[in-house]
């Protein structure tokens, strides 16, 4: 495993994080997704150990995340909100500065992207726009070869042609079966397509864990007018949700559903049909 969280607790005094279980292995995408404020960030401080946690325990590598070499440290990528870069650099400063800090540290790999990504060489990060300031966090997380990225909101902020050309640089980085990525993301669309596990943590508990396939398998979508959402038993709607006069559901085992209504047109669902309607939706 890459990453292995067991029995994380973490008590604010109007918050808390509790009984979080999550396995990265080798290879794979972990998708990181719920509501502002039910968990996401603190999760990812915990296992940056940028926060103390009140029970439980972290690994990453097999080694407890308190006890990483500075070795074991730089097969870490992250990216946060905070750059932590000074505003007032530029690309070229931040390559001679990041060359000092990381022994793996890319040069050829770095400029690629900064080319590719058509970021200016020598203005200061001041003038960037939030896009561009973003698309330099993701660089500079990925041109020091890291074995697993930690990313926080890796594309709010970017174009949908850049985000496509970034989820297929994260889509390469685990192709080896050695890498992996846990990504905390608003833009569900971009966990649709790369994401091989969602969690879903809802008032700092993890509500559902699931294989992505399985998810979509599971679960499904039926879009219906009143009277035939009146046709349907309601012990056989896990969710749903009424907008103008369309009724949204969600069914948890649609090969049943489909058995016992065949003529229903089942849709899979996508993430951020599950995510609203497993917090908006009424029983």
């Amino acid at each position: 495993m890459n990453l292995e969280i067991n029995n994380l607790e973490k008590n604010y005094q109007n918050f808390l994080l509790k009984n979080i279980n999550i396995k990265l292995p080798k290879g794979k995408i972990i998708g990181f997704i719920g509501e502002n404020g039910s968990g996401k960030t603190t999760t990812i401080k915990s296992i940056l150990n940028l926060i103390s946690i009140d029970s439980g325990n972290i690994k990453i590598f097999g080694k407890d995340n308190k006890e990483l070499t500075n070795t074991d440290k730089e097969k870490i990528g992250v990216v946060l909100d905070d750059s932590f870069f000074s505003y007032m650099l530029t690309i070229e400063d931040i390559n001679n500065l990041m060359k000092k800090f990381y022994t793996n540290w890319d040069q050829e790999l770095f400029f690629k992207y900064v080319n590719d990504f058509k970021l200016p060489h020598n203005k200061i990060i001041k003038s960037f726009s939030s896009g561009m300031k973003m698309k330099l966090k993701v660089i500079c997380a990925i041109s020091h070869n890291p074995q697993l990225l930690i990313l926080d909101e890796p594309t709010n902020g970017l174009d949908p042609v850049f985000r496509y050309d970034l989820l297929n640089i994260f889509e390469n980085f685990v192709s080896n079966k050695e890498n992996s990525i846990f990504i905390s993301s608003h833009i569900t669309s971009d966990l649709d397509h790369i994401a091989d596990e969602i969690i879903f943590i809802n008032n700092g508990e993890i509500f559902l864990d699931m294989d992505k396939e399985q998810l979509i398998n599971k679960f499904g979508i039926i879009d219906c007018k009143l009277n035939e959402f009146n046709n349907y038993k309601k012990e056989d709607i896990y969710k749903y949700l009424k907008y103008k006069d369309i009724y949204m559901l969600l069914t948890d085992d649609r090969n049943k559903f489909k058995k016992k209504y065949p003529k229903t047109n089942i849709k899979d669902p996508n993430i951020e049909d599950l995510m609203l309607l497993f917090i908006k939706g009424e029983n």
